[in-house]
C-alpha cells in the first residue's frame, strides 16, 4: 500500500518555492537561482536546464535549482516537461546529495504540479532524478534521469532515502544525454 504525503498550503508557503512557468530555452534562468537572495550564505549548488530525449517519453525539457545554505537548509525547484506526451511535473527540492569527485549529484523532493493522471504522480507525492555534470569542454555531453516516483517500495520510499543512497548503476544506466542545454555542479 503507498502512502501519500499531500502538501497543504501552509506547507508550501514554508517552502517558499512554487515552480512557475519555465523561462524560455537558453535563457540565464534556465541555469542560474532565481534572485539575489539564493546567493547568500550558499554551500553548495546544482543547476541545470534544458533538454534530454527518453526512448520511451520522447522530449523532455527540464530545468532545476538545488541549494544547500551554509546553516543546512535546503532549497530549489524543479521541472520537467514531457512534451510528445503532453505531461509537466514541478515540485520543491527536500534534499540532494553531491559527489563531487565524480560530477553526480542526485535530488529528490515534493510533487507541486503535475497534471499526469497516474496516481504515484499526484501533488503532493515524492519524486527524484540524478545528473550528471561533465564540465565545459567536456567530450561527452551532461545526463540526467526522468524523474523517479515514488510507490512506498523501500529502499526509495522517501526523496530523502534516496538522497542519501546516492544509487549510480553502471555505464550511466537510465541517464540521457542533454541534447541542449547544462547542468552544473557548483
Amino acid at each position: 500500500m503507498r502512502t501519500t504525503k499531500r502538501v497543504g498550503a501552509g506547507m508550501l508557503a514554508a517552502i517558499g518555492l512554487a515552480c512557475g512557468p519555465m523561462a524560455p530555452e537558453g535563457s540565464k534562468s534556465d541555469t542560474e537561482p532565481h534572485g539575489s537572495q539564493m546567493n547568500v550564505g550558499v554551500l553548495e549548488e546544482v543547476t541545470g536546464g534544458g533538454q534530454f530525449v527518453h526512448p520511451v517519453f520522447g522530449t523532455v525539457t527540464f530545468s532545476f535549482v538545488a541549494i544547500r545554505h551554509g546553516d543546512g537548509g535546503i532549497a530549489g525547484h524543479f521541472l520537467q516537461n514531457q512534451h510528445d506526451l503532453g505531461f509537466e511535473y514541478g515540485g520543491a527540492v527536500t534534499c540532494f546529495a553531491v559527489d563531487q569527485a565524480n560530477h553526480r549529484a542526485w535530488i529528490g523532493g515534493v510533487l507541486t504540479r503535475s497534471n499526469d493522471p497516474d496516481p504515484v504522480t499526484e501533488i503532493g507525492d515524492e519524486v527524484w532524478f540524478r545528473v550528471l555534470d561533465v564540465g565545459q569542454g567536456g567530450t561527452e555531453p551532461d545526463r540526467s534521469t526522468f524523474f523517479g516516483f515514488n510507490q512506498g517500495v523501500p529502499p526509495f520510499d522517501t526523496s530523502e532515502n534516496y538522497c542519501a543512497a546516492q544509487p549510480w548503476p553502471d555505464d550511466n544506466a537510465r541517464t540521457w544525454p542533454v541534447v541542449s542545454g547544462n547542468i552544473k555542479i557548483h
